[in-house]
């Protein structure tokens, strides 16, 4: 009588699951090439919004799913706790992703801060500590050049942040600050209001000083049955989701300061990855685990770059592929550890049989 394993074998191989994740990577990079610029005068259609996030999301959720079958396997050389807060981080990310796209799709709604903000910072405690626990397990000693290059590029990734967006959003704030007094004091000292007062017009406005006139039918009614996209998401979108977004708005810099520090703490941490997995059987998947946290503050730099120096930036041009790219390269990294974590370890069986 055959002996049941405990746990059924993973059906796809390392090679299968490779060569999917690279066509999942090239199906997203040309969809963005062939449909990231809209049309002069358009925005992007609505299944254009639709499909980013499919493309990101299913990314994000197949490469946690990777990374947490290496924390299962017990056979795992770099450590199950490294995998499992990879894999978390990961899994944060396509929650959060899942409340932004709610908001943005769902509500037609672009908040300063949302619900997802709090999965996405805890993405990057999760990725950072999983990275940190690599590292740590391999008894890392940097020589003083390796040293010099990991503070030199800690330093360049700071100085990039300030210039591409921290002082971009002083700019605005300031420029916001300035403005709000001169728009609210205008009507108050306008010659046009005071005559226009004197002779009211019969649509109730004091600045209209054409009574005589009578509008059309169509005249009447354009300002009323034609409001602005945003006015018409704010009245569709619920009191609940209103209510939250006055709550989280206050935490707009806040947040924005964490991401800065998150993604200058992974690039960081991605340099020293790098020279810690140099050489060895093991250095090609922390490579591309390396080479993913690199995407991830590519893709976050452009983002915050194009929100505070873009007039009305609408989300999904083609740098933001690289949020595609990153889960992309993680789980190509957990599965080549995988695959030489198993083959090690069958092999040293072998030899002492």
């Amino acid at each position: 009588m055959k002996k049941k394993s405990a746990a059924p074998e993973f059906k796809l191989t390392t090679t299968t699951i490779v060569l999917l994740v690279i066509a999942w990577a090239i199906i997203a990079l040309l969809f963005f090439l062939l449909f990231s610029v809209p049309l002069p005068g358009k925005g992007h259609p609505g299944w254009y919004g639709i499909a980013t996030y499919v493309l990101e999301n299913t990314a994000f959720l197949g490469a946690g799913v990777l990374c947490l079958r290496n924390w299962r396997s017990p056979q795992i050389v770099s450590g199950r706790t490294v995998w499992l807060t990879i894999g978390l981080g990961l899994l944060s990310y396509f929650i959060g992703n899942l409340f932004l796209g709610y908001w943005e799709i769902g509500l037609h709604k672009s908040p300063d801060v949302s619900p997802g903000d709090f999965f996405f910072i805890a993405t990057y405690i999760f990725l950072g500590w999983g990275m940190l626990l690599a590292v740590i397990s391999r008894q890392l000693s940097l020589s003083p050049i390796q040293w010099v290059t990991v503070a030199g590029i800690f330093l360049v990734s700071i100085a990039l942040a300030y210039f591409l967006v921290f002082l971009p959003a002083k700019a605005e704030a300031s420029s916001t600050a300035s403005e709000a007094p001169t728009e609210t004091a205008a009507p108050a000292v306008s010659p046009s209001a005071e005559a226009g007062a004197a002779s009211p017009s019969p649509t109730g406005s004091p600045f209209v000083t054409t009574p005589e006139v009578t509008p059309s039918p169509s005249a009447e009614t354009t300002p009323e049955t034609a409001p602005d996209a945003a006015a018409e998401a704010e009245v569709q979108a619920p009191e609940w989701a209103i209510a939250i977004e006055n709550i989280l708005s206050p935490l707009t810099d806040l947040f924005l300061l964490l991401y800065i520090i998150g993604d200058v703490f992974l690039v960081s941490i991605a340099t020293m990855l790098l020279m810690a997995f140099w050489g060895g059987r093991f250095s090609l998947s922390w490579r591309f685990i390396a080479a993913a946290a690199f995407s991830l503050y590519i893709a976050d730099l452009w983002f915050l770059y194009a929100v505070y120096n873009i007039p009305d930036y609408e989300t999904g041009s083609l740098p933001e592929v690289f949020y595609i790219f990153s889960p992309c390269l993680f789980g190509i990294g957990a599965a080549l550890e995988f695959s030489l974590s198993t083959r090690s370890r069958r092999g040293s069986r072998r030899r002492a049989a």
